[in-house]
């Protein structure tokens, strides 16, 4: 039996050789479909029994996900080669059959893309799983191959939709122009004209490997010197679609319901109040739609229809053929994922986009995701992921988003698909995992921290790992410290990655034991100090093996960096290397995860003692040895604290005065922490946005957000500094806030 990549074996199936007629294209595409969705409920057994019979494109894309979602989860290299390998073994398969479909006469017809759409979203998918997994890759060769990836996947997706907006338009056409009867087009409508008819590009495949390597090196130097190759997959894309958005306009995707074997006929009113139901799932019981969902998603509804066709007219008849949803919510999901990525890329990588060719769309993004996650299948699941990664994940790492309206965080839409997703699969621990991070986000860390250890045992993994880094982080800013090194020297078992972090991070949770015990429990204090040392001297040896596009990670560095800066102040006062650590590393490093926003006022009121111990009879060299440098540190995440408890006047006060007030430069240096300076710029931003959403309408401030806009423009200018990719992301965030508000930046 053939097994898929580090779970399922070694075994790979090279595709189909015959072309599939319609009927085997419909048993392929449920069989792989239903096989794949066995991972949802953690049924990797289940999994591996089906897409082991099958050679399709859609099983080999299944096996795609399967390695993806285990290299995602995990990062670790050797699961990421074996996923780079079956998904390019995906893409060859979906663009063999492709190629063959254009020819096929047997192949089923669908009235609404050319043949060999269904490959093509095959082909997208497997190319844009590839590019998320390369650019995860150490390789920086890699990283940038797999942009040229995403440029490649756009193009197929664009073709898609201009597919669905041709479609349309002949529906449209059709119906104005038949007087005898008002029955719509048939569902044998012509396809001739399509813009993907065309023979498609070849795959990664065809372009030999020292050509893809002298590319990929010629963007790393900078250079663009002619070259006789003119292979289509690596012309600069910025030439082709140069400052392109991804369309302001959804011409496809029709909200339609997708229960099989279901044709409906919608009139105008019953258009109406389809779209208003389907903009989200159902909301549970006696709970109020929440006001945050954007209004947008009932006009990404709106857009396929009213645009198109005629007021008073039969609007759309909509069969549920499996290779049609197929078609329609792999590209919901890929478009989304893909707009969605590109928006958030921090602008340390921005040169990278003009490789890409086109600007990300978060909003449109977002929209395609929710409705991707409609379909109970596979694309609806990692939708919905996707979704709860933005939501709870990076969007919750940001601070200026909306409290309300567009853009804000939609809970009851959440919760709603969250409950959805649990019906769908009731065994996967990735929507516990979910659940768990939702209750961390409402600030209800015990709750999460309880929920969470409840349903610690899983079958995978990467899963488990990642359950226990989650958990970790939420013990950290519940200011838990014996639970916080422990959970985290329990994801030093479960992974490889970030060693050197985990055992930073614990070292950090024993130093705050040390200063409780200082004074009242010298002996438990000893103890404490001698943990702290040994954890502290596993850090440099477990660092500096993992890299990200070909550069050392980012806490590597700044672990190494603090711990050298303890040293040489404990050489130079005379002390143990723990007496000479500053201000609190554990606020730190809760300031960098911003684990303030999930704090209550009780969290955050801990955070402050621990920096005002610092200042403490119990410190002797503050008063006496420190200088600019640390004080920055404390009055930094001292501001932080307050602005997450809403005292931003006295929070915008302390960055104004010991910080702002001093010349830059003073903040730079070896060793010191040059991050200080620049994270205080933020802050003031963050605080000034905090006043002009108080009432959730920062709208009717436009001095406040001008004054946001100037601080964020001012950090954005900064030269390189520590963690400066972190912040980066979350000025990406901010700035495209306030555009949605009229703020040009």
């Amino acid at each position: 039996m053939l097994k898929v990549g580090g779970w399922l074996g070694g075994g790979r199936h090279k595709g189909a050789t015959r072309s599939l007629n319609a009927l085997d294209e419909v048993n392929q595409i449920e069989d792989a479909m239903a096989a794949v969705t066995h991972i949802m409920n953690d049924d990797v057994d289940a999994a591996e029994a089906h897409l082991s019979k099958g050679s399709s494109p859609f099983h080999m894309l299944g096996k795609g996900v399967v390695t993806f979602m285990r290299a995602t989860l995990g990062f670790e290299q050797d699961i990421m080669r074996e996923a780079s390998q079956t998904l390019s073994d995906a893409e060859n398969s979906a663009y063999e059959q492709q190629r063959r479909a254009h020819r096929n006469a047997h192949a089923y017809q669908s009235p609404i893309y050319p043949p060999g759409t269904e490959y093509a979203v095959c082909l997208a998918e497997a190319q844009l799983m590839s590019a998320i997994v390369g650019v995860l890759n150490e390789s920086l060769t890699e990283a940038i191959k797999s942009f040229y990836k995403l440029r490649k996947a756009y193009l197929t997706l664009d073709s898609v939709m201009e597919s669905e907006k041709k479609f349309l338009k002949e529906r449209s056409t059709s119906s104005v122009n038949s007087a005898s009867s008002s029955r719509p087009a048939s569902r044998t409508a012509t396809r001739s004209g399509s813009p993907i008819a065309a023979k498609p590009p070849a795959p990664e495949k065809s372009v030999p490997a020292a050509a893809e390597e002298k590319d990929a090196q010629k963007v790393i130097k900078g250079g663009n010197q002619d070259d006789d190759d003119d292979d289509f997959d690596f012309v600069d894309a910025d030439e082709d679609h140069k400052e392109t958005s991804t369309p302001k306009e959804y011409m496809g995707h029709l909200g339609v319901p997708t229960e099989k074997g279901k044709e409906i006929q919608l009139d105008n009113a019953e258009r109406e109040s389809h779209i208003k139901s389907s903009s989200a799932p159902d909301l549970p019981s006696g709970e109020k739609p929440d006001q945050g969902v954007p209004q947008a998603i009932d006009d990404f509804h709106k857009l396929s229809l009213t645009d198109t066709v005629q007021e008073g007219e039969d609007v759309s008849q909509y069969g549920t053929h499996p290779v049609d949803v197929f078609i329609i919510s792999g590209s919901n999901f890929c478009f989304g994922i893909l707009s969605l990525i590109i928006s958030l890329v921090p602008p340390a990588f921005s040169t990278l986009l003009k490789i890409v060719g086109f600007k990300g769309d978060r909003e449109k993004g977002i929209q395609m995701l929710w409705q991707a996650t409609k379909f109970h299948n596979i694309h609806g699941a990692m939708a919905g992921l996707v979704l709860f990664g933005f939501y709870n994940g990076i969007s919750g790492f940001c601070d200026i988003v909306p409290k309300s309206g567009e853009g804000s965080y939609p809970k009851a839409r959440c919760k709603a698909l969250l409950d959805e997703m649990r019906k769908r699969h009731p065994n996967s621990h990735l929507w516990r995992l979910e659940e768990g991070r939702m209750l961390a986000t409402d600030k209800k860390l015990e709750e999460a921290v309880a929920f969470m250890a409840k349903h610690s045992d899983c079958p995978l993994r990467q899963l488990e790992a990642l359950q226990w880094f989650e958990r970790s982080l939420d013990t950290m800013y519940m200011h838990d410290y014996e639970g916080t090194s422990a959970a985290f020297q329990k994801c030093v078992e479960l992974n490889n990655w970030s060693h050197g972090l985990y055992y930073y991070i614990c070292g950090t949770s024993h130093v705050e034991l040390y200063r409780r015990n200082k004074a009242s429990n010298p002996e438990e204090a000893a103890k404490q100090k001698e943990k702290a040392k040994e954890l502290f001297g596993k850090v440099a040896a477990n660092t500096g093996k993992k890299r990200f596009m070909a550069r050392p990670m980012p806490f590597d560095l700044f672990t190494v960096r603090k711990i050298q800066k303890w040293e040489a102040r404990a050489e130079q006062w005379k002390c143990d290397m723990v007496d000479a650590i500053g201000v609190s590393p554990f606020e730190e490093i809760i300031y960098f995860w911003n684990g303030y926003k999930r704090m209550r006022d009780d969290h955050l009121q801990e955070s402050l003692a621990n920096l005002a111990w610092i200042e403490s009879p119990e410190n002797e060299f503050w008063a006496k040895e420190e200088g600019l440098d640390e004080k920055g540190i404390l009055y930094m995440l001292r501001a932080a604290a307050l602005r997450n408890m809403n005292k931003t006047e006295e929070a915008k006060e302390l960055l104004r005065k010991e910080i702002i007030s001093h010349d830059r430069a003073l903040f730079k240096g070896p060793l010191k922490d040059n991050w200080t300076a620049p994270c205080a710029r933020y802050e003031m931003a963050a605080n000034i946005w905090r006043e002009a959403d108080r009432e959730g309408r920062p709208q009717d401030h436009p001095k406040l957000l001008e004054e946001c806009k100037i601080w964020l423009e001012e950090v954005s200018k900064w030269e390189s500094y520590d963690l400066d990719a972190r912040i980066g992301m979350k000025i990406t965030t901010a700035k495209s806030t306030l555009r949605r508000f009229g703020v040009t930046i």
